[in-house]
């Protein structure tokens, strides 16, 4: 009766994983893609170039040996936006390659084009040379993405005023940058930038940035930006910005003026809904394109699914393959385990942060009480050994029963070392395991018997003094 069993909208993290999973079930996949798109936002323009450029740019400043080489140190002098950008380059083409080459050897179908809903069954592909193929399907599953929020205030022109897709399009390293909006995406490319000897300023209309991360380690990352001579600019929102012949004036509503060669723009994402024509469908998205789902990731038609960023927070691409591999076997009517709460998140900033659990104001308002351990890099010989004297391993651990509510990393390889404590929560263990468990030595995972250790000797001095 249909083309195929399930059919999904996008070849991003969530829609691989879905027609995969699909596949593997033996069930007919097949998928609507832009040729020049294979891998979605997060290989083309997002994830995957953003965290190569990181890469790039601590390679060839050296900054990570300058606390053995000294503050002049640098792997080369005149880094230009080819040298950052190349790397990004090689890296997008394999994995394009190898997402390619998964999503053959399943036998998922491909259509390259722009889809859009004719009705609840059936979706219309556009192949961009005017041709129109109709493709229908029992279950549908919408993983479109997301693209950068552009107020419509702003003339973005792709070169002085840009969003944060529009790095990948610079000429140059600028050597003064406003970022607008001081969330994940603005911070990581601010401490890029600020890396690379660029005068960075960070405007930002709240209090405070990055405020569902530890306050301490937040605080952390804030010196370290400062010390990269990054400017923060808190409670300010930009009126307008004026471009200039070398560059553009940001004007702030507090009256302060901000000269730049660079004005990006970090103002959230919106879902790319729009092209889709949900009405068609039964369908609707919030103003923010965003799309509402169930607990299996089901939308108010039954038999149509959404994932991954489209459906908003958190909005991570190691997020959106799970809700696409959980969401094809609801589609198949296979058996299905919830998608774990328990999710960590990874900020890629110059110091990187990741962490899993709670942080400590959401146990204090939650009146859970718990004891801090702390370890720091310094202290470990594998610190020493990478030049990292400030990176931090922090664990929350319950005075009651000695689980872990929280694991807090910021420095070199947070985003590995946080894994160990996801493996422990997860499996329900306590901090007991990691002070009698033995790392390899020299190591960073080192420091989580440090701080268990640090958490034990508060817990029992507490114990002894009652």
């Amino acid at each position: 009766m249909y083309d195929c069993d399930v059919l999904v909208l996008g070849s991003g993290p969530g829609g691989q994983k879905a027609a995969i999973a699909t596949a593997k079930l033996g069930k007919r996949a097949a998928m609507v893609e832009r040729r020049d798109m294979i891998g979605g936002v997060c290989i083309n323009t997002g994830t995957i170039p953003s965290k190569t450029l990181r890469e790039a740019v601590l390679y060839l400043t050296g900054l990570s040996q300058r606390e053995m080489y000294g503050q002049s140190y640098r792997v080369k002098e005149d880094i230009t936006i080819t040298d950052l950008l190349s790397r990004a380059q090689h890296v997008i083409g394999r994995e394009v390659d190898v997402i390619r080459s998964q999503l053959t050897r399943n036998r998922v179908t491909m259509h390259p084009g722009m889809g859009s809903f004719a009705d609840e069954h059936t979706v219309e592909v556009l192949d961009g040379t005017g041709r129109e193929t109709r493709v229908t399907a029992e279950k549908i599953v919408i993983a479109t993405g997301t693209l950068p929020a552009r107020p419509a205030s702003i003339d973005f022109d792709g070169r002085t005023i840009i969003d944060s897709d529009g790095i990948l399009q610079l000429e140059r390293v600028p050597q003064t940058m406003i970022v607008v909006g001081a969330g994940v995406i603005g911070i990581e490319y601010a401490s890029m930038f600020a890396a690379l000897g660029c005068k960075v300023t960070v405007v930002e209309s709240r209090e405070r940035m990055l405020d569902f991360c530890d306050v301490e380690v937040v605080e952390a990352l804030k010196y370290h930006l400062r010390d990269l001579a990054v400017t923060f600019r808190f409670r300010e929102t930009v009126a307008a910005v004026e471009r200039h012949a070398n560059g553009a004036i940001a004007i702030l509503e507090s009256g302060k003026k901000i000269p730049a060669e660079v004005v990006m723009y970090s103002a959230g994402r919106q879902g790319l809904t729009e092209p889709l024509r949900l009405a068609n469908a039964g369908l609707s998205a919030d103003r923010r394109g965003r799309i509402t789902v169930d607990e299996y990731f089901r939308t108010e038609v039954p038999h149509i699914y959404a994932v991954g960023d489209v459906i908003g927070f958190p909005a991570l691409a190691a997020t959106a393959m799970e809700q696409g591999r959980l969401t094809a076997h609801h589609a198949c009517g296979e058996p299905v385990h919830a998608l774990s709460s328990l999710q960590p998140i990874g900020i890629y900033t110059v110091p990187e942060i990741s962490f899993i659990g709670k942080t400590e104001d959401e146990l204090t308002e939650a009146r859970i009480p718990y004891e801090v351990g702390v370890s720091r890099y310094r202290e470990l010989a594998r610190g020493q050994i990478i030049g990292d004297s400030y990176g931090v391993l922090k664990l929350l651990v319950s005075s009651a029963d000695r689980s872990l509510l929280g694991v807090h990393v910021f420095g070199t390889g947070a985003t590995e070392l946080v894994h160990i404590g996801q493996a422990v929560m997860g499996c329900g263990g306590t901090v007991d395991y990691l002070v009698d468990a033995v790392f390899n030595y020299p190591t960073l995972a080192e420091s989580y018997k440090v701080a268990a250790l640090d958490a034990m000797n508060k817990i029992r001095q507490i114990d002894h003094m009652g």
